[in-house]
């Protein structure tokens, strides 16, 4: 396996740029994510590594190789795509050596690299089945061992799971995530899914309009987002978002809201008056009678232990919040809003980045990032 490295990629179609001077670099052995709405720039990000697409400017480094514009043929990679790309008049077992065949590997190590990725992934009762006969989860099995069979230094893998029906994948993220730990594989993932995302990797970059938002361990884009964009697409319900206008200056450690003063954590830097946004996580909002910040409820959803309830605060902003399911509350409630001071991010509104504060001087715990660190 090897280590892959992005220095200032760029691709620019006739009338439109889809990657917009991106940095980063995967570790060996490293599950890393690239997560964003359609058309954000992860695909092509993705098929400029392989070799698919040539960047209009940047660097590609393959381990200490320079691979920019190496075709995909000259690129030790193994794709894993969205719709498998099985050969449908073939077998599951010479789907998975058809890439050692072209190899021109000897007849007898075909056979036991292709018996040795069958037991991996667990399907070695359907190597001899037509792929046509297999459900969508074995067929995406077989893609896979198709790709790990060439031994290759890094997979990259786009929407693999999104054929999937949902209860499936959920089962295959799992599956996903520990034959990544058993070969140690260098992996770049691309979805447009979350939780996918959320539950497999190491490290996850979140791309909007061809630029890299936010890169970071799970953990922490989704407690420390660095803008609201990130804030909001992570997250299910989203992190809520209620604005004010104020000057703050270094130090300051509480905000009004309507008539309601707001502890937040000490801001870290001085600001001019100007619109800003006060963001909190459903989870992160509790009801309290005291409270000067008042909402009328406007429905409640009930999810085993926890139940959302969407509120109307009286300065007109919807807030989510996610509670026990004990708590009593039904629609037309009138409640009292207070929010743990702890996790409270504060954003420039115009920007939409995300205000410097105590909060980011406090460790995380740790985070699945650190199995490679």
């Amino acid at each position: 396996m090897a280590e892959i490295r992005v220095h200032e990629l760029h691709k620019a179609f006739t009338d439109f740029t889809a990657v917009k001077s991106s940095s980063f670099a995967v570790r060996n052995g490293e599950f890393f994510c690239l997560l964003g709405p359609s058309g954000c720039g992860k695909t092509t990000t993705l098929r400029m590594i392989a070799g698919l697409e040539l960047p209009t400017s940047g660097q590609i480094f393959l381990g200490d190789e320079d691979v920019s514009f190496k075709r995909a043929s000259a690129r030790d990679i193994a794709f894993v795509f969205q719709m498998f790309a099985l050969y449908p008049h073939m077998n599951v077992r010479r789907n998975i050596a058809f890439p050692l065949v072209s190899q021109g590997m000897a007849r007898d190590e075909i056979g036991r690299q292709v018996e040795q990725a069958a037991r991996t992934l667990r399907i070695t009762h359907l190597l001899d089945k037509p792929v046509s006969q297999l459900s969508s989860g074995d067929r995406q099995r077989v893609a896979l061992g198709r790709a790990i069979v060439r031994q290759p230094l890094a997979f990259l893998m786009d929407e693999p799971l999104g054929a999937l029906d949902a209860e499936f994948r959920e089962v295959m993220c799992h599956e996903l995530r520990a034959l990544h730990d058993r070969l140690q594989a260098t992996t770049v993932y691309v979805t447009h899914d979350q939780m996918e995302a959320m539950a497999m990797a190491d490290v996850i970059a979140i791309m909007n309009e061809g630029v890299i938002e936010q890169l970071g361990a799970p953990l922490e884009v989704y407690e420390r987002p660095a803008s609201v964009f990130v804030a909001d697409f992570i997250g299910a319900p989203s992190m809520n978002f209620l604005p004010f206008e104020a000057g703050l200056a270094s130090g300051d450690d509480a905000i009004l809201i309507g008539p309601a003063r707001i502890a937040v954590p000490p801001l870290r830097e001085d600001l001019s008056p100007r619109a800003l946004l006060c963001g909190v996580r459903p989870e992160h909002v509790r009801f309290d009678d005291a409270s000067g910040l008042r909402a009328e409820v406007l429905a409640t959803e009930y999810l085993g232990t926890r139940t959302v309830v969407t509120l109307a605060t009286a300065q007109g902003t919807t807030v989510r919040a996610k509670v026990d399911v004990d708590i009593p509350v039904a629609r037309g409630d009138h409640v009292g809003l207070a929010f743990d001071a702890a996790k409270i991010s504060l954003f420039d509104a115009a920007s939409g980045r995300a205000l410097r504060s105590a909060r980011d001087e406090t460790p995380l715990r740790a985070g699945r990032r650190a199995r490679h660190g």
